[in-house]
């Protein structure tokens, strides 16, 4: 069984700047906190949430059982600040000193060995920042209370003071978004712009499959340069049973405009920060990667697999000769792969299906037939074969890839002994860099 959670986000309707003060008092309160851990707590590593809740507390809130507390002035500053806010202050507190110790560890660690090695060392140490700006959760109970399916009472601060304040907030549709049925949890009041929404997170467990290697189809994914995504579904047998090319010109096109009037602009007047340019981009790269992520569980989904395959995306390294909007081009592409690696990976649990990733090298350099290594075209979408046979690169990139995932599953699955004797019957299976479709056709053949 799996955890999953989804987050939707129903915008309030009828406030928005009211709720400015209930920020500021809670992100004030967070910041006297930070400031008190990290002067009172030596040693964080063995504290968990839970402990360090009431020892704080003890600290900052005047009780009958406590009623002269270290830091007495917190009371005074924060009159009637409700306790489920004070808690959760106190967590998030807890959780951002504990990251800051351990940044500033891995830093001296560093420093050290940089500084035995004989070099300078001129990275700043990380500094414990105590203002935030963090949104609230809103407890049932205490803070929220539901009273319809778009109106709600939550406990704000207003007018120097907390109260019960009525909110109504756009409806969404439980059953498109597939949460009908999980567990919706505490909501959180979040600014974005001008404007509150407030955000649900929905929980459940899913059971991802566990179907026989044998019995498996896979979604092979080859992410190019031309298309956007290119997919196959296999069998374990290296029967290609579907395939699918996804694309987004329109966008592209406009990204690609964007980019070379970045190019010109820069190059006529230097660096610039460009924020418009750049917020049109990442709206752009971000349809990109929706669509595409969007089409690849649906299509899988359809087909009834058990597994989608990508290839590994190691740390980027731009090739020599690619510079200006070129080199940006390249560096897009890059981040777009990575987001609907992930983008899909978190979809696809949601259905139960599994995610596997497979070494990238040759996989659009070898022929899917075993005919060796293939010769591109200027646009890189053409592969000729040795044999003079001219097939779509990324098609036959992915038939590659979901071929390397059967692969290394049956190697997992039978001896050391019977596999070397397979490899004798097929020599391209003893370096995994060089196996194909055909590999794994002519695996099953021997076995």
């Amino acid at each position: 069984m799996m955890k999953i959670a989804k987050t939707l986000s129903h915008k309030i309707t009828n406030h928005s700047r009211i709720f400015d003060a209930t920020l500021e008092v809670y992100n004030h309160a967070l910041s006297f906190i930070i400031d008190i851990i990290e002067k009172e707590f030596d040693h964080l590593d063995d504290m968990t949430t839970k402990s360090i809740v009431p020892l704080v507390e003890k600290l900052i809130h005047t009780t009958k059982s406590n009623p002269l507390p270290k830091y007495r002035e917190f009371n005074s500053l924060f009159y009637k600040f409700p306790s489920y806010f004070r808690r959760g202050a106190i967590a998030t507190a807890f959780g951002k000193v504990k990251s800051y110790r351990s940044h500033y560890r891995n830093w001296e660690e560093e420093k050290a060995i940089v500084l035995s090695e004989g070099r300078k060392f001129k990275k700043k140490p990380p500094r414990l920042q105590l203002e935030h700006k963090e949104f609230p959760v809103f407890y049932r109970g205490n803070m929220f209370e539901r009273t319809s399916d778009t109106t709600a009472q939550i406990k704000v601060f207003h007018k120097n003071d907390w109260v019960w304040m009525d909110i109504e907030f756009k409806k969404q549709d439980l059953y498109k978004r597939g949460v009908w049925d999980w567990k919706e949890n505490n909501p959180k009041l979040v600014k974005v712009g001008k404007k509150y929404f407030l955000h649900f997170s929905y929980q459940s467990k899913v059971t991802l499959s566990t179907t026989k290697m044998k019995d498996q189809k896979a979604c092979a994914v080859d992410l190019g340069v031309n298309n956007s995504a290119v997919c196959s579904v296999i069998d374990a047998n290296g029967t290609v049973l579907a395939r699918k090319f996804m694309n987004q010109p329109k966008e592209k096109d406009q990204l690609y405009t964007m980019t070379n009037k970045l190019r010109k602009v820069q190059r006529i007047s230097g660096w610039v920060s460009a924020s418009n340019f750049w917020r049109r981009i990442n709206g752009l790269q971000k349809q990109i990667v929706n669509n595409t992520s969007h089409e690849i569980v649906k299509f899988a989904n359809e087909h009834h697999c058990d597994v989608i395959v990508f290839e590994y995306l190691d740390k980027m390294k731009v090739p020599k000769g690619f510079w200006g909007a070129k080199k940006l081009r390249f560096k897009l592409r890059y981040w777009r792969k990575k987001g609907i690696q992930n983008k899909v990976e978190e979809m696809a649990h949601y259905l139960g299906m599994r995610i596997s990733r497979v070494n990238a090298r040759n996989t659009s350099a070898l022929a899917y037939d075993g005919s060796g290594f293939v010769e591109r075209n200027d646009k890189k979408d053409l592969a000729v074969f040795t044999t003079g046979k001219v097939y779509h690169a990324d098609l036959s990139a992915s038939y590659n890839i979901g071929a390397r995932y059967f692969i290394r599953g049956i190697q997992k699955s039978i001896s050391e002994k019977k596999w070397l004797a397979l490899q004798a019957k097929v020599p391209e299976l003893s370096k995994r860099t060089n196996t194909t479709l055909s590999s794994l056709i002519s695996l099953n053949l021997a076995q």
